[in-house]
């Protein structure tokens, strides 16, 4: 007798873990974008992800120092000579969250390890539309890697130097959680450079470490849920008694990603810092220095969320709807007027910020032909703002300003247009408008550098930006070239002014002995550019060139008349990059040169940065089939990388040679 079999089991469905964002939008064709995969994040000279950046040319941070030996406060990041600030003219967003510290605008580069990203995408162009307000440069957005699997890898550097880094992904429940850790540490440099250094100038110690955690698990087939946490802490010396400095801070975000028919994507974050910064005046021959002002506190906070929604529409076509808000608030606690080593004075400074936006973009492709439309409307308001100033000793109020609240709307748009002409060249173009918030740092903290001193300006409007863009790509087999045209107008701008020469007490800061400063909106920057960048791929060879030049003038009349025609400060008019490489399996070496033109420490065009040529190199060499030698090399020949200058003569450097050898090893 014949028995029935059983019914078959129904099939399994797979659901995929991914940690991904939405696609790249279509829009985002029109734009020049340069993409660093994991590869180049992990193999290259440095550990340190803002100078991995800066082999695209024309991105720049505040200063030549980078985030190992430069104040915390100099890391702003902008492109295409849009600099001269402090804060960011660039936006940083690491999985779909704005990165820049909401009290100040610039940047924590030791939050970030390289090697925990699957990918960083420099978008080149101002008016972004679903990341929100700031991209007044463009968007360097981060991605964090979402793997099962494990690396770690440990190295010993020059000056008492180590780092170490540990990722790790593993199933958890339904889903996937990872976690990416790196700290580092150096008895560090002198920073000021032989020729203009006292016997008060000693090494810049520095330590660092991070720590990420991320949970991706699927929901449904089609919807999936990411939370992200991240803790650091970077602590180090500015190379003179009295100059510590302390940042600490922590994330926290929730994003669920649809991928269904209707794409969609919701996403809410908490951001919260603290900086401890101390400061100090050193005499003419550099054999004392005293205290003048301790930030014991910089507490600050960042709250938003962002939505998109991506409808299904015919075929070629493409529309993003969404709306984001973000919520910044903080302050300076300080002590100054030092007195016998004491201070004297306490001085609290902060306030207030928020932006609330809705956009819209939509792009159409049609044979080889894509065109884009988008824009957005933002409501801005800064309130609460205040700077209060007291006597320690009796208690008795000196200062006590508060300024009324302001808001208004402004708007962001782009179009572009993207042609394929067929033989493997694209011609595209672009045009936007885009803006940033003052800071509350720029509104409404005062602040010292050296013999020279900057007053707040609680009015400070916001920035605006216009440009456009026009480029052309080739491609064919592996080389790839590729050229961009573009003007940039700034309005608004915020600079700090020079408006007086001490000794002398001037308004907002009491006496100084250097110049006298005090931020400002300028009628605008108007910078004028050419891109351009070469990729050739032959067998395990590999040639990557990169050029920016720029011409950039102030336009400028009132107070800030001087001004008026001069090149913005910070901005050089020349970067090149140049990078050959070899990679075989798990053997690689390359060898990278940078070089940046001259350009001016201040707004006068007074005090010049002499150009500079600095060559790094990377190897790694398999010793099993998991176990690498790595060996990395920044600066290799010892250039002389000055990266600011006091009124005083005093010149500072950048990172000298640094040697680095160590061990990685990978279970991908």
């Amino acid at each position: 007798m014949l028995q029935a079999l059983p019914p078959p089991d129904p099939p399994q469905q797979v659901i995929v873990v991914t940690g991904k964002a939405l696609p790249d939008a279509a829009a985002s064709r029109a734009y020049g974008v340069e993409t660093f995969d994991r590869e180049r994040l992990t193999d290259a000279p440095t550990h340190r992800l803002d100078e991995i950046l800066k082999q695209v040319p024309g991105l720049q941070l505040f200063r030549r120092s980078d985030s190992t030996s430069g104040h915390p406060t100099s890391q702003g990041v902008t492109l295409r000579a849009l600099g001269g600030n402090a804060s960011s003219r660039a936006l940083l967003v690491l999985d779909g969250v704005p990165q820049a510290d909401p009290f100040g605008g610039w940047v924590n580069w030791p939050a970030y390890d390289p090697a925990g990203l699957a990918q960083v995408r420099v978008v080149r162009g101002g008016g972004s539309v679903a990341n929100g307000p700031g991209a007044l440069a463009g968007v360097i957005d981060m991605s964090s890697l979402t793997e099962r699997g494990a690396e770690g890898s440990a190295e010993a550097g020059s000056r008492e130097s180590l780092a170490a880094h540990v990722y790790a992904g593993a199933s958890l429940g339904p889903g996937l959680l990872t976690i990416d850790a790196q700290g580092a540490r150096s008895s560090g440099f002198i920073p000021v450079t032989r020729s203009t250094r006292g016997p008060i100038d000693e090494p810049s110690p520095y330590r660092e470490g991070s720590i990420r955690a991320r949970w991706v698990v699927p929901m449904a087939s089609d919807v999936e849920l990411q939370a992200s946490g991240l803790g650091f802490l970077d602590v180090r010396n500015r190379g003179v008694p009295f100059t510590g400095n302390r940042t600490r801070g922590a994330d926290a975000s929730l994003r669920l990603v649809g991928t269904g028919r209707w794409q969609w994507s919701a996403t809410g974050y908490g951001q919260w810092r603290n900086l401890r910064s101390s400061f100090a005046s050193v005499n003419d021959d550099r054999t004392e220095a005293h205290q003048v002002a301790l930030q014991d506190s910089v507490p600050s906070s960042g709250f938003g969320g962002s939505v998109e929604v991506r409808p299904p529409m015919g075929t070629g076509f493409e529309l993003r709807l969404g709306g984001d808000a973000r919520l910044t608030e903080g302050e300076s606690r300080e002590l100054f007027s030092f007195i016998a080593g004491d201070p004297t004075r306490r001085r609290v400074a902060g306030g207030k910020s928020g932006t609330q936006g809705l956009f819209a973009e939509g792009a159409w492709t049609t044979g080889r032909l894509t065109l884009s439309a988008g824009g957005r409307v933002d409501h801005w308001s800064i309130s609460d703002g205040e700077l209060v100033e007291r006597e320690i000793a009796t208690g008795a109020l000196l200062r006590d300003d508060h300024y009324p609240r302001r808001s208004g709307w402004r708007p962001t748009g782009r179009a572009g247009a993207v042609l394929d002409v067929g033989s493997g060249l694209t011609l595209r173009s672009a045009a936007y408008l885009g803006w940033r918030m003052p800071t509350l740092n720029e509104l409404f903290r005062p602040f010292r550098a050296g013999p020279d001193a900057t007053a707040a300006n609680p009015f400070l409007k916001p920035e605006r930006l216009a440009g456009a863009e026009a480029g052309a790509r080739y491609s064919k087999g592996g080389a790839a070239l590729e050229l961009t045209a573009f003007a940039n107008r700034l309005s608004d701008a915020i600079a700090n002014v020079t408006l007086g020469q001490g000794p002398g007490v001037f308004p907002g800061v009491g006496f100084v002995a250097g110049n006298f400063s005090q931020r400002r909106n300028l009628n605008s920057v108007r910078v004028r550019g050419i891109e351009g960048s070469a990729d050739v791929t032959r067998g395990p060879w590999s040639l990557r060139l990169g050029a920016s030049y720029t011409r950039a003038k102030v336009e400028a009349t009132g107070p800030a008349s001087d001004l008026d025609g001069l090149r913005p400060a910070q901005t050089p008019k020349l970067g090149l990059t140049g990078a050959i490489g070899w990679h075989e399996g798990a053997r690689s070496a390359s060898i990278l040169l940078r070089r940046v033109g001259s350009q001016f420490e201040d707004d006068l065009n007074r005090l010049r940065l002499p150009g500079a040529t600095t060559i790094d190199a990377f190897a790694s060499w398999p010793l099993t089939r998991r176990l690498q030698l790595i060996a990395r090399a920044e600066n290799l020949l010892d250039a002389t990388v000055e990266a600011g200058a006091d009124s005083d003569g005093t010149v500072e450097r950048a990172t000298p040679r640094t040697l680095w050898i160590g061990l990685r090893l990978s279970d991908f």
